[in-house]
């Protein structure tokens, strides 16, 4: 396994594969790897025959009272992970070589990112986006691995993939969760024995909602009431709702009634367990009410 650090020894690493005909898998991380990043590690190793991960926690997606600074980092951890996984190249730039003196230049993708996560945090899917395309830019990869759990993310970079020509595949890889059904997240660290209690009621109330949407003569509104009663019902004062949303899933455009609607539709969650936000999300399949 290559550990690389500097920007020019990637981009000849990468040169180099590929002219010696070898596709690039690559897997974007900050780091603190659980079993989820290994998931997207495993699904690249079988689409791509180099696999690079990178490991870099990104200060332009925080926001000023987000948890930057207490973020986990565990380097040495995260490359015995690597090494066992067999991943070919780990790139683990500084902020410096990413970001230097008199940086400017930022990327946004508008509409899809005022909504959902993006609403509560400005900014943040502008980080993402700016530095997952200098990665793409460094790497040059024929695919890009990333989780369903942040969906939003997902398809923000593949609008900016599509709008900006870039040439390679981006990939959609299921949520990896706890035997209990907590979405695994490397924030999840953060969380008290009581915390970790409140934060399974995302996923317990998205199977509530799978399961009711099952029963087509609910309306939309009625299951909504549903999961919010159960979430009223269920959670203590450490437990903060921040959004419940039905969108389309290509789109993100909320999602107001089923009559009339066809496809896949995401339902997307973000709650403050104390001090630790968490996300989730699953998808169902709807045939046209109309």
């Amino acid at each position: 396994m290559k550990i690389i650090y500097a920007n020019e020894e990637i981009k000849k690493w990468s040169r180099s594969s590929k002219k010696e005909g070898k596709t690039i898998g690559f897997v974007p991380t900050m780091g603190a790897l659980h079993e989820g990043h290994l998931s997207l590690i495993r699904n690249a190793k079988k689409r791509a025959d180099l696999v690079v991960v990178s490991i870099f926690v990104n200060p332009t997606q925080f926001g000023p009272h987000e948890d930057f600074e207490l973020y986990p980092r565990d380097t040495e951890k995260d490359l015995k992970a690597l090494e066992a996984e067999q991943v070919d190249a780990v790139f683990i730039p500084d902020e410096s070589s990413m970001y230097g003196e008199g940086y400017r230049t930022y990327i946004e993708v508008e509409h899809l990112t005022d909504k959902l996560c993006g609403a509560s945090r400005p900014g943040h899917f502008r980080g993402v986006t700016t530095v997952v395309a200098k990665f793409f830019n460094l790497i040059q990869p024929n695919t890009a691995f990333f989780g369903r759990k942040d969906y939003q993310q997902l398809v923000v970079i593949r609008k900016m993939v599509e709008d900006l020509n870039m040439d390679l595949e981006i990939v959609g890889c299921p949520i990896i969760r706890e035997h209990d059904g907590l979405a695994l997240s490397s924030r999840n660290r953060y969380l008290s024995m009581e915390e970790r209690n409140q934060g399974l009621l995302l996923s317990k109330t998205l199977k509530l909602i799978s399961k009711m949407m099952q029963n087509q003569a609910l309306s939309l509104l009625e299951v909504r009431d549903a999961a919010m009663n159960f979430l009223m019902k269920n959670s203590k004062d450490n437990f903060a709702l921040e959004y419940l949303e039905w969108v389309n899933a290509d789109n993100l455009e909320r999602i107001e009634q089923l009559e009339g609607f066809q496809g896949t539709i995401t339902i997307a969650m973000a709650a403050q367990v104390g001090k630790t936000r968490l996300i989730d999300n699953i998808q169902v399949e709807v045939e046209d009410h109309a």
